[in-house]
């Protein structure tokens, strides 16, 4: 059974790339696990270059802890500025035993102002979304999307479809990335 290492103990994200391979890979068992390596970056990244690089860390530290496995990925979250308002997303970094990787993105979405203001004065978005929601730990639940949304789209699943974009070199392994 392949095994997956998860650069992070976050519940959402460890469901999130379980749920990306199974639907990448279907009728295919794997086992995932987490575990919590540091970024390199911010704890709130806040430009996109910042959120893929901690992705790609994130990814590779957790190979260097775990080289017995046979993925590595790295899900990152962060914000940046824009002329539009503070946009939000996340990067995912996956690589394999061989040592070749898949890059993903989420969707970009934007935050009120009531937290991006929060986020600016340097709180990490989860802990804005805390109190401007009057939540608790919504980082490993719905997060500022699920929020957002009323959950027509929750955390896990806005991931789901950035683990999956990350697999399409795995899936197509005999094309050239």
């Amino acid at each position: 059974m392949p095994q997956i290492t998860v650069a992070s103990q976050n519940p959402v994200k460890l469901r999130a790339a379980h749920t990306a391979f199974q639907q990448i890979f279907p009728g295919q068992t794997f086992a995932v696990s987490g575990i919590n390596v540091p970024s390199g970056v911010p704890d709130q990244p806040l430009s996109l270059p910042e959120t893929m690089q901690g992705a790609r860390n994130r990814a590779e530290n957790a190979r260097a802890a775990r080289p017995g496995s046979d993925f590595w990925v790295g899900i990152e979250g962060g914000i940046e500025d824009t002329t539009l308002g503070m946009s939000c997303f996340a990067r995912v970094h996956i690589i394999d035993r061989a040592g070749q990787s898949g890059i993903g993105q989420t969707a970009v979405f934007y935050l009120p102002r009531e937290v991006a203001e929060l986020v600016r004065q340097g709180l990490e978005l989860g802990h804005a979304d805390d109190i401007v929601f009057q939540r608790d730990n919504s980082k490993q639940a719905n997060g500022a999307i699920g929020i957002l949304t009323d959950d027509a789209v929750d955390r896990e699943a806005y991931y789901i479809h950035a683990v999956i974009m990350a697999l399409v070199p795995f899936k197509n392994p005999t094309l050239t990335w």
